[in-house]
């Protein structure tokens, strides 16, 4: 992107650096100096728009529904008879070869198999194997693409969420729906381009805002997160005694301080600033629109269960997301924790299962009936998978399952997704990729390609280097784009 100064004397050492390190422009300086804040905070942030990048996109939006805590695939999606077979018995050596172990198995002075506690069967015409845990998913099977030789190098849950969300293991750098707001924009200028759901009271692993960050990007591409409850965004709604007309005329005084001092100094972050103060401001509408499921009919609850009555819940939050998908939220993020099962693993499988199997299913059926899904991608997945091998003790009817970064399953719908197809494979244990293997940083490019950006192209300057979501790797899964 090209920098152009209006005023060579007028950029202090400050903006110098800065503005050289980012590679951020000032081209939006004149209208902000000739317009009023409203106009100034509604041109649109786009380096696709603004350079003409890339490609037509199958997608417009997505919806990431990220299951924390590592789903153990063998018990939900990759149906391994032979564990069940074997139960008990040794790993083979062969098969682990030189892998390293976490900590928490690697002292176990046996790994025996697990098999599943759980039926498998195929459903729909593409005869997709699932566990008995996921009814509803059955109903979906063949809208949804199976990506079942996901791998990662991540070992670890901090890491490796990380690593998923912004494409590096080390915090700091900006999350996929950062880099989509940077990237493509928004195209609604009353919600936010990124929004983030998080499940209520949900136990596991910590998860951290830094996920949902923009990094070294414009403060104004991170996620704004919506909370469960009457105020979904914190701090939005006005005081008593305090009239929508009075903040809209402090919001001017304010906007005038703010642009004195842009003047003075030409810190981008004061444009943000003042962006930030706008959209607020505009969310006081918006958001409780988007958040009053009064309108919904009784066959929505139906649909997504009880649960989705109670905000907060990881039922609310898919229909909470289908409403912004309809109100054209680029990237709506959906985290949902609890998949970490070291141990008891059968009974808290099974109660994640029922949290989020008929949810999930809904919102790819709801997006469907609506005539969304054909343009809004939705992801389902976790961070890493499990282990074929009980951590722990291998009791009859119980077991655990440590971190396996080797072979996971997750899967993709709608928005340019090959529909009713298993990508991958994984060996007869569950254990190694035995063809086509999807690393961390080809998911990312697809999903990205899906959007119409070239992951290779949608960079940003930052400390003297081009950074971008794949790092120096990645390439797209052609074989299951439509």
């Amino acid at each position: 992107m090209t920098t152009t100064f209006t005023d060579a004397t007028s950029v202090n050492r400050r903006l110098f650096f800065r503005r050289g390190a980012a590679g951020i422009g000032v081209a939006a300086l004149a209208n902000l100096l000739k317009e009023n804040a409203h106009a100034a905070v509604d041109q649109a942030d786009s380096q696709v728009e603004s350079e003409g990048l890339h490609f037509a996109p199958k997608a417009k939006r997505i919806i990431y529904l990220c299951q924390s805590g590592g789903p153990a695939q063998h018990d939900l999606f990759d149906y391994k008879p032979l564990l069940n077979e074997r139960n008990g018995s040794e790993l083979p050596a062969s098969i682990r070869g030189q892998q390293r172990l976490t900590g928490m198995s690697a002292n176990q002075s046996s790994l025996p198999l697990a098999g599943s506690q759980f039926k498998f069967a195929q459903h729909g015409q593409s005869g997709a194997w699932l566990s008995e845990l996921l009814p509803y998913h059955r109903e979906i099977v063949d809208d949804v693409c199976f990506v079942k030789s996901m791998y990662t190098e991540a070992i670890n849950h901090d890491p490796a969420i990380t690593f998923f969300q912004t494409g590096s293991q080390i915090a700091g750098r900006p999350s996929l729906g950062a880099w989509m707001s940077y990237g493509l924009g928004s195209e609604n200028k009353d919600l936010p381009s990124f929004i983030v759901l998080v499940s209520s009271n949900q136990g596991g692993q910590p998860l951290y805002g830094r996920l949902w960050g923009s990094g070294f990007l414009d403060s104004r591409h991170q996620g704004i997160q919506f909370r469960g409850g009457a105020d979904p965004v914190l701090y939005l709604s006005n005081p008593k005694g305090v009239s929508s007309s009075r903040r809209r005329a402090q919001l001017d005084v304010i906007g005038q301080l703010n642009r004195h001092q842009f003047q003075r100094e030409l810190d981008p972050e004061i444009e943000s600033r003042i962006a930030q103060y706008e959209m607020a401001y505009r969310m006081q509408t918006s958001v409780p629109d988007a958040a009053n499921f009064a309108d919904e009919p009784e066959s929505t609850f139906k649909a997504y269960g009880e649960d989705a009555r109670t905000p907060g819940t990881f039922a609310a939050n898919c229909l909470l997301a289908r409403r912004l998908a309809q109100r054209d939220v680029r990237f709506i993020q959906v985290y949902h924790q609890g998949w970490d099962q070291h141990s008891n693993l059968p009974k808290q499988i099974a109660g994640q299962a029922k949290e989020t199997d008929q949810a999930s299913a809904a919102l790819v059926k709801d997006l469907k009936q609506c005539g969304l899904l054909k343009d809004t991608l939705v992801i389902w997945g976790g961070e890493f998978g499990r282990t074929p091998y009980s951590q722990g003790t291998l009791k009859p009817g119980n077991y655990g399952r440590d971190h396996h970064p080797r072979c996971f399953t997750t899967w993709m719908a709608g928005g340019g997704i090959k529909p009713g197809i298993s990508y991958g494979a994984t060996d007869e244990f569950g254990y190694n990729i035995t063809e086509k293997g999807v690393h961390v940083h080809d998911f990312n490019a697809t999903i990205l390609h899906l959007m119409g950006i070239d992951h290779e192209r949608l960079t940003f300057k930052y400390q003297g280097r081009r950074f971008r979501l794949t790092d120096v790797h990645g390439h797209v899964i052609n074989e299951i784009v439509s």
